[in-house]
């Protein structure tokens, strides 16, 4: 048992420090490969082991990790043909109102409908993309839902999680990590608080 809880420790302090780490050349050739692949792909084992046992991935039935790559930077959207001054076109350098993470979720959970987002994590960036791997879950598997550690996933309240900001990247683009005191504007949601932001 020693001897596993320390592998995993090993791997910890790679991804800590990755530029120092023996990782980091290796790192490197995978961002590339990443790069002239395809947007998303269904892997068999996660990259960073450590961090997806951390979040509740299990090797068995019913668990899958799919990675996804996202475009970094802001947002713009189409230029308004209208007459109006240029600092009210709005239309570049747009700040998004979800993080990147949250949103490598949802078209991730676009993909595989059949199945629920359980957590995320990084697992690289190069200057055009960010890389995250999601934990899915199927709900239909009789692993999952007689598993008694897992099968609130199943139940009807847990469908769609990650499209209502229920993941913990959708907790943290809410601003809802940061306790009770000062965070009373952004409980249940902005919008029940009438801030929505235009």
């Amino acid at each position: 048992m020693d001897r596993v809880s320390g592998s995993y420790n090993v791997v910890k302090e790679a991804w800590k420090s990755l530029k120092e780490s023996e990782i980091y050349n290796m790192h490197k050739q995978r961002m590339i490969a990443w790069r002239n692949g395809p947007a998303m792909e269904r892997l068999e084992y996660p990259t960073r082991l450590d961090r997806a046992r951390n979040l509740g991935y299990k090797s068995k039935r019913g668990y899958a990790i799919v990675r996804a790559r996202v475009r970094r930077g802001g947002s713009n959207r189409p230029k308004i043909m209208g007459g109006r001054r240029p600092r009210r076109l709005a239309y570049n350098k747009l700040t998004r109102k979800k993080s990147l993470q949250w949103i490598a979720e949802e078209r991730i959970a676009d993909k595989y409908p059949n199945m629920e987002v359980l957590n995320s994590y990084y697992v690289g960036e190069d200057g055009y993309y960010k890389y995250y791997e999601a934990i899915l879950v199927d709900k239909n598997v009789p692993e999952i839902f007689n598993d008694r550690k897992i099968s609130w996933i199943a139940e009807p309240q847990n469908k769609g999680r990650v499209y209502r900001g229920l993941t913990s990247a959708g907790y943290k683009t809410r601003g809802l990590r940061t306790g009770r005191k000062g965070s009373a504007k952004s409980r249940p949601s902005i919008r029940s608080n009438n801030r929505l932001r235009r």
